[in-house]
């Protein structure tokens, strides 16, 4: 690579010289061409000059190494403009490194983010299923933050443009802007609407820059802010009106327009960052974060054109049965619990089902989403459920630490297989990746694993806005879990108090569907 480098060196000066030659004396206009890096010029080049790098050498267009490499050059290559940058420095929320699992806002980690100057706070709904990050603001309709469960809890505000000295609308010439803007030509404010297929739910209104106020994730805390693009939320409807990310919703995917792909764009960060679920509904994330070199690893199942967070898993195991099954699967924070379409859904109920020795309870289809449903065994108030793991891409085994949720009901309390049937895709929810540090690297295109409490991460801080109240953590998280060979004790807890409005409960429920088929574009705003 570094006699290639010396042939551009080359074919500069050439182009200097004829430059300089020509000019003064005919006064002509000269052009050259300009070629990508993996170019199929460049590998005829390489070869032409002997730089020890044959064209089999170069990455496939496309393929996972491709985007990789790219990736890691452009990082490496933005980050020499950046002042004390560091390849491994980390990044979180001025508030703090923590998550919180919700149980009146729909089972989602939530966490409190600063925005403008000066900052205006916002807890929002952490969705690795979406791009797009959007708080409401300017509103036409938007959800109340006044009088609600949640809003003696937080510190949360409707975002004015206005009091931000820092804010920038985004208009239509805007690189980040891919809507129409009709009328306005392209100067324009950038609009976009925001689709969720569920309860007609959706978000929409303008674009807008402004300062995302964010430290570094270690013990220095050093203040960065980010200027970033994000939705002004004018108009919401369906659940986020009601109990849906009612203050904004954080997307963490790969497009150009999330956070993430921003920061490490900008050079704050390497391209990856991780989120850690803990069994208490509490959790960490960390951008920047690249894991450990003992973490388990598989491969994104990669499409250029639709890239997420997908992976390949082969083989099912419950108990003491495996069975080959391969699917790809998003993995998103944005859905509380998992969904596998057929054949996958019935392979994996049957092999529970009929190694599961408490009485199948029938449950209204209304209210519990849930069709393996048990009566929890009276004796101790304990059952044993045998355990569930995915054989992951590469034959990395990936344990599911809570594959049940455990419901107070009358007469008695029962738990769930909390896998939900599906139409359209699999989706691998937060009750699958309780109990581990996910990591979401970006530049490697992998998913990384290890077992976590959250707490035993190097770094954790808690954003202090109000004080939290234990009661927001939902009562079938409180559940116990030990490890007994191939199956899982689950015992009740205090936790899950026979006074618990059940209905309330279901409602929330209702709220896990929309980000199962999330879709999220651009159009023009009406």
């Amino acid at each position: 690579m570094h006699s290639l480098f010396i042939f551009f060196l080359i074919l500069l000066t050439i182009f200097s010289n004829n430059f300089i030659k020509h000019c003064c004396a005919t006064a002509s206009v000269f052009t050259f061409k300009m070629h990508h890096r993996f170019s199929d010029p460049v590998k005829k080049w390489s070869e032409t000059i002997n730089t020890n790098l044959s064209a089999a050498q170069f990455p496939v267009t496309g393929s996972l190494e491709y985007y990789s490499q790219l990736a890691q050059h452009d990082r490496v290559f933005r980050g020499r403009g950046l002042l004390g940058a560091s390849a491994d420095q980390r990044l979180t929320f001025s508030d703090g490194n923590s998550s919180l699992r919700i149980q009146s806002l729909g089972y989602l980690h939530y966490t409190m983010v600063s925005l403008g100057t000066p900052g205006q706070k916002f807890l929002v709904a952490l969705d690795t299923g979406s791009d797009l990050f959007w708080v409401p603001c300017e509103c036409s309709k938007c959800a109340s933050i006044d009088n609600t469960p949640y809003s003696s809890k937080f510190n949360m505000s409707i975002y004015d443009p206005k009091e931000s000295s820092t804010s920038k609308k985004v208009s239509c010439n805007h690189r980040m802007c891919t809507a129409s803007c009709p009328g306005s030509g392209m100067v324009g404010t950038c609009p976009y609407s925001s689709s969720y297929i569920s309860s007609q739910t959706s978000t929409s209104g303008i674009l807008i820059e402004d300062y995302l106020h964010m430290e570094t994730d270690d013990s220095n805390a050093k203040v960065v802010n980010a200027f970033v693009t994000f939705g002004c939320g004018q108009v919401q409807s369906g659940s986020f009106l009601h109990i849906a990310a009612p203050n904004g919703l954080f997307g963490l995917g790969m497009e150009k327009i999330s956070v993430p792909s921003l920061l490490a764009r900008e050079g704050y960060i390497a391209d990856s960052f991780s989120m850690c679920f803990g069994h208490d509904g509490t959790g960490r994330i960390s951008f920047g974060d690249k894991g450990s070199i003992d973490q388990e690893e598989t491969p994104f199942s990669f499409d250029a054109s639709n890239p997420t967070y997908t992976i390949r898993a082969t083989q099912l195991r419950v108990g003491d049965s495996l069975i080959n099954s391969s699917f790809t699967a998003l993995f998103d924070s944005g859905t509380s619990f998992t969904y596998l379409v057929e054949p996958h859904y019935t392979r994996l109920t049957k092999m529970f089902h009929a190694q599961t020795k408490d009485p199948r309870r029938v449950t209204d289809k209304r209210k519990i989403p849930f069709q393996y449903c048990y009566a929890m065994s009276p004796e101790a108030n304990t059952s044993q459920v045998p355990d569930v793991s995915l054989t992951m891409k590469g034959d990395r085994q990936f344990l599911i630490y809570t594959p049940v949720i455990v419901l107070p009901t009358q007469p008695e309390s029962i738990y769930c297989l909390a896998v939900i049937k599906n139409g359209e895709m699999n989706i691998i929810g937060q009750n699958f990746m309780t109990g581990y540090r996910i990591v979401f690297d970006r530049e490697k295109l992998i998913l990384g694993w290890k077992k976590s409490g959250c707490y035993d991460i190097d770094t954790s801080t808690a954003f202090t806005s109000k004080p939290l109240n234990t009661d927001t953590v939902p009562p079938a998280v409180a559940a116990g879990l030990e490890g007994e060979g191939n199956r899982t004790r689950v015992r009740s807890s205090a936790a899950l108090s026979r006074s618990t409005n059940f209905i309330y409960l279901t409602y929330s429920f209702l709220f896990l569907t929309i980000h199962s088929f999330i879709v999220v574009i651009f159009l023009p705003f009406v």
